[in-house]
């Protein structure tokens, strides 16, 4: 498979001994014109990849807090072409930041694979995270969209225990994300010393990176589970700051306080 920019980037943080700071953000949420705009300014803030959230009606794996957003941005009118066209902005003044897209699969199949990866490389997107395909569903989107040169990237949970993490492995590239807690986003705090055990174990199975992700919340906890991974994500804790009303510039302070906690790591 092509060098991804999710790949370039790993390989830049690792020559700088630095730990990789992910930031989630609801795509349309509240609207796509101030979405876009808190988007554009999170690479100033420090974060190192964009998960892009696609809004879904039953997103089953979100707490909350996403759930929200996710309803706040399809009542502003936000559609799949909409987060595709939010990326498309973006790459006009922002050609190397890596952008992953979370999601579930059926706005993706009501699309067609075939257009949807071919929409998404146009439009400049790195990696997909799609939380409901299972590897027994690699043939439906993870294996064409490696052939298309966007990474396929999987969760791996407290509960994928040694004769699951192959599978969930086997296939994935760009990193691996590890859900920190059991259970849904932004429901329980990440605790380093449960986490550690579980990203060695990741580890010693590939040469992947490691990102952790659910139930952190502050620049502390940012640096303190970077520290004992390849990287951190935050994504409810944002949301929250712009579900608050919160203006760019108030976001993009509270993201880079993360960003420096997880560089410190």
């Amino acid at each position: 498979m092509t060098t991804t920019r999710i790949d370039t980037k790993f390989a830049a943080l690792k020559a700088e001994g630095k730990k990789a700071f992910v930031a989630y953000i609801m795509g349309g949420d509240p609207d796509m014109a101030h979405s876009l705009e808190v988007m554009k300014a999170l690479p100033a803030a420090g974060v190192d990849i964009i998960e892009l959230g696609m809004p879904f009606t039953d997103p089953m794996a979100d707490g909350a807090t996403i759930q929200l957003a996710g309803q706040r941005a399809l009542d502003g009118g936000m559609t799949l072409q909409k987060t595709l066209d939010m990326a498309t902005e973006f790459r006009k003044t922002d050609d190397t930041t890596p952008i992953v897209m979370m999601g579930y699969y059926n706005p993706i199949y009501s699309r067609g694979v075939d257009k949807f990866l071919i929409d998404a490389k146009a439009a400049g997107i790195d990696g997909l995270i799609v939380v409901d395909l299972p590897p027994e569903e690699d043939e439906e989107l993870c294996i064409p969209a490696q052939k298309a040169g966007i990474n396929f990237i999987r969760l791996a949970t407290p509960t994928t225990d040694a004769k699951r993490l192959p599978k969930v492995l086997q296939n994935t590239s760009g990193f691996v994300y590890y859900v920190s807690v059991t259970g849904i986003t932004g429901a329980a705090a990440a605790q380093p010393r449960d986490v550690a055990p579980e990203v060695a174990r990741i580890k010693a199975s590939t040469d992947l990176p490691v990102i952790v992700g659910f139930g952190i919340n502050t620049p502390d906890a940012a640096r303190d589970i970077a520290a004992i991974a390849d990287g951190c994500v935050v994504g409810s804790a944002i949301v929250k700051e712009v579900a608050a009303g919160k203006g760019t510039e108030d976001i993009a302070t509270f993201v880079a306080a993360l960003a420096a906690g997880a560089h410190s790591a």
